[in-house]
């Protein structure tokens, strides 16, 4: 009997994940041309996904890159970006991110539940470090915080800084682990409603938002996918906003033809939100790359957020479009949404991701 399409692309994601398996933890994609380290965001979305499948590599590839990430942690508690380069030595460091710090700490509260207690003990005081580290990220000292231009998973493109909404969802996600309920209850507050500072603009989270200067604002009001769907699935936002977000991406398309476009509207030469070296990279053209391509991965992330609002009908047509996607273009890193031209492949939080909402589907809940 033939597989349907939904259980080809879990088979597929498995093949995946083994072919993007290291001695030193998960690499961010497989293949001669892949992204040949051990990103701390890629490798715990992809995992934190793939735990829920029950395959024991998943489990080591998971304990491996948690190790990694803790070995090359910073003097003052910083998660590094990536550690990569490993066939030629010596492997290299990279920081300079806000996310990989917050991932690291989800994810090992991730391996604890589906795993034990046992790494997350041995690796408390690494944990608390990196939240230590965070904390200190807090230059206004409301809960929220702040970051640099491209300091995220958006490493190329846009200019973003300040308070964004990428952030403050992940965030929020470790203080619920850590139960830190005063500052939890104080960021949901000022990302919805303090007007001087809330991120929430009656239809969506703004991408984000930094110092006021009397009627001049410093906004970006386009709509960051990724952001806005964590907040969803982590529960920052509640389900009046979250049914207004999923209404805002059908009604722009940024579903079509698969899911997701990373931002919507694209950023035009021109515009108030241009930066000249958009053009080093392939976000300088609309609909290209992170200029509003669509990443497979996000659109993993929109399946849970309509699971999480019990639109089951419409995750499953979601899934499938998804799977589509994955299969044709082998887990491509982005697809045009204009030719559907597939860029990249072998991504391994494609294939993680996809797990996770497959399951999520089958037993009609979050298993994130």
């Amino acid at each position: 009997m033939k597989k349907d399409v939904l259980e080809q692309a879990y088979e597929k994601a498995v093949e995946c994940l083994k072919i993007c398996s290291t001695p030193n933890g998960l690499y961010a994609s497989g293949g001669k041309n892949g992204y040949k380290g051990v990103w701390a965001r890629d490798s715990m979305i992809s995992l934190i996904g793939a735990s829920v499948c029950g395959e024991k590599f998943v489990k080591e590839q998971f304990k491996k890159s948690l190790i990694t990430l803790a070995k090359h942690q910073s003097e003052h508690g910083q998660i590094p970006n990536a550690v990569h380069k490993f066939e030629k030595g010596k492997p290299q460091v990279d920081y300079l991110s806000i996310d990989s710090s917050l991932w690291f700490v989800i994810g090992h509260y991730a391996y604890r539940e589906r795993y034990g207690s046992a790494l997350f003990k041995k690796y408390k005081k690494v944990i608390d470090k990196a939240v230590t580290w965070l904390s200190y990220q807090d230059m206004g000292e409301d809960a929220m915080l702040e970051q640099l231009p491209t300091t995220d998973w958006q490493d190329a493109f846009p200019h973003k800084y300040g308070r964004t909404i990428n952030t403050q969802a992940l965030y929020y996600q470790v203080l619920s682990l850590i139960g830190d309920k005063n500052k939890l209850v104080k960021l949901k507050k000022d990302v919805n409603d303090d007007n001087d500072i809330k991120l929430w603009n009656n239809e969506f989270y703004y991408s984000y938002r930094w110092k006021n200067h009397n009627k001049y604002k410093e906004i970006g009001d386009w709509f960051d996918s990724l952001g806005n769907l964590l907040a969803i699935v982590f529960e920052l936002s509640d389900k009046s906003k979250a049914e207004k977000i999923l209404k805002y991406i059908k009604n722009k398309k940024i579903n079509l033809p698969f899911p997701v476009k990373s931002i919507f509207p694209p950023i035009k030469k021109g515009s108030k939100y241009w930066q000249d070296y958009y053009m080093d990279c392939e976000a300088g053209k609309p609909y290209h790359y992170l200029n509003a391509g669509i990443w497979p991965y996000i659109g993993s992330f929109y399946v849970l957020a309509l699971i999480k609002l019990k639109k089951f009908k419409e995750a499953g047509i979601e899934l499938k479009k998804l799977a589509e996607a994955n299969l044709k273009g082998n887990f491509p890193e982005w697809i045009d949404p204009v030719n559907k031209e597939m860029h990249g492949k072998l991504q391994a939080w494609d294939a993680g991701t996809y797990i996770l909402a497959y399951e999520s589907l089958k037993k009609r809940r979050l298993m994130l």
